[in-house]
């Protein structure tokens, strides 16, 4: 049986793999784990996405964290890294968001803090995980005044946009932006942050309705943005994802800038200043091969880690780095918060140009990015982790590692949030890399299916 647990919580299509059931149990088992210890009363915070199912969640998720005798404060929808910031703000036991990133609007996700506002460790995953199974067999329900309540704060969203502008706060007067939402949980903090430090704001994908999240729009569909920040003649365009780990930018010319690019920015400014920890940025093994050879040419050690932003994390506490993250726009300020922050990374980017003056089609020629083709092939969610199993799919992507060797390179790897095997190359032909891309994710749908 597969591991409930993916790299970013349980996640599934609401109703059907996330289901009621399960969030009771989540819930249950999350606040036994987690608040077990404490000689008090525990408290959870919990915050979701603007998903049509947050709602039924949340309230299935609290029910079960209240049946443990714990307390919830709902938050409403907030940011991931609010609820990160706000847990550890508040001292409470534990924060929960229900959110599944920039997956499409059917899919939902329970994503636990600790009270250090960290993501868990595999293994108090795998000790909730291991307490569903077992029917819950540990836990003792309470009656009466030991039941737990719930608060409600949707208040607090306007704590985090100040944590936000006390935070970076760099005057954006100067600035013309164009910020894309996503129809997602950033719609009014990351508004309400950028107009209070005095950005000329035009924000696009505002308007969510349950149903329209990451919908064409925000950090996996840059089209529109590119467009708009071109037609406005604005100086950059952010875009973030549905919950707000991830941000992603435009420069002024309409040209992406993914998150290699603003970490080598943003890494860059801070080893001029003194602010790089250990002259480090930690990356993953999907980062473009112009990173690395961006931090040889500059003097920057770049730490590299499996994919997923809890090993980048993992890695940056373990060694005390200050920066990381990964090319998908999902990036760590560890001085500031305790996991991705897509509005704090936007800040950074755009603390440089102002106090650069340069523009950000400038800044972006600190790396050169190699050609890279990322295909992704559909699978079996149970399958996924077993595609070397296949020999003409293990016999394909031999061929290929011997094709690239030298001129570029091949990294195949299961996602670990959707049922998805996921093949990228790197090579100096783009035109080759997506062919044989396509060739190779093509077979691993057809052998898999």
């Amino acid at each position: 049986m597969s591991r409930m647990f993916g790299t970013d919580g349980v996640r599934g299509v609401a109703g059907t793999e996330l289901t009621i059931d399960l969030a009771v149990k989540l819930g249950q088992a999350g606040a036994y784990v987690l608040t077990r210890e404490k000689a008090h009363q525990p408290t959870i915070i919990v915050g979701c996405d603007t998903r049509i199912s947050g709602g039924m969640l949340a309230n299935a998720l609290m029910a079960g964290i209240c049946s443990v005798g714990a307390n919830a404060v709902y938050m409403g929808v907030m940011p991931t890294p609010a609820i990160a910031y706000l847990t550890r703000k508040h001292k409470v036991d534990a924060g929960v968001v229900i959110s599944a990133s920039h997956n499409p609007m059917e899919f939902n996700g329970i994503k636990f803090f600790n009270g250090e506002g960290y993501k868990l460790s595999d293994e108090l995953e795998d000790e909730i995980e291991a307490l569903i199974k077992s029917g819950m067999k540990d836990i003792k329900m309470p009656i009466g005044s030991g039941i737990g309540k719930v608060q409600y704060r949707p208040d607090a969203r306007e704590e985090y946009v100040f944590f936000m502008k006390k935070t970076v706060p760099v005057d954006l007067s100067g600035l013309k932006i164009v910020v894309d939402c996503a129809e997602g949980a950033t719609y009014y903090t990351a508004v309400e942050t950028l107009k209070g430090l005095g950005a000329n704001l035009v924000a696009i994908h505002t308007n969510p309705d349950g149903t329209n999240i990451n919908a064409n729009c925000g950090s996996t569909h840059m089209d529109e943005l590119r467009a708009r920040v071109v037609y406005e003649k604005a100086d950059v365009g952010l875009a973030f994802d549905g919950d707000g780990d991830r941000m992603l930018a435009v420069d002024e010319l309409g040209n992406e800038v993914d998150g290699d690019q603003v970490m080598a920015i943003v890494g860059n400014y801070m080893k001029e200043h003194g602010t790089l920890k250990q002259n480090t940025v930690v990356a993953t093994v999907m980062s473009n091969l112009g990173f690395f050879l961006m931090g040889e040419e500059r003097g920057i050690h770049i730490e590299k880690t499996r994919v997923g932003d809890r090993y980048v994390l993992e890695n940056m506490l373990e060694n005390g780095y200050n920066i990381g993250g990964e090319q998908s726009g999902h990036i760590i300020f560890l001085d500031e918060n305790t996991t991705g922050d897509g509005l704090l990374s936007g800040l950074h980017l755009l603390e440089v140009m102002v106090k650069t003056g340069k523009k950000l089609s400038e800044l972006s020629g600190v790396m050169t990015v190699l050609p890279q083709a990322l295909i992704n092939a559909k699978v079996p969610n149970h399958k996924k982790e077993h595609y070397m199993d296949y020999p003409e799919i293990a016999g394909a992507i031999g061929e290929l590692e011997q094709k690239f060797a030298g001129e570029g390179r091949v990294l195949i790897r299961p996602s670990g949030t959707e049922p998805l095997v996921r093949v990228m190359i790197e090579g100096r032909d783009q035109q080759l890399i997506e062919e044989e891309a396509k060739r190779l994710a093509d077979l691993i749908t057809r052998i898999m299916l």
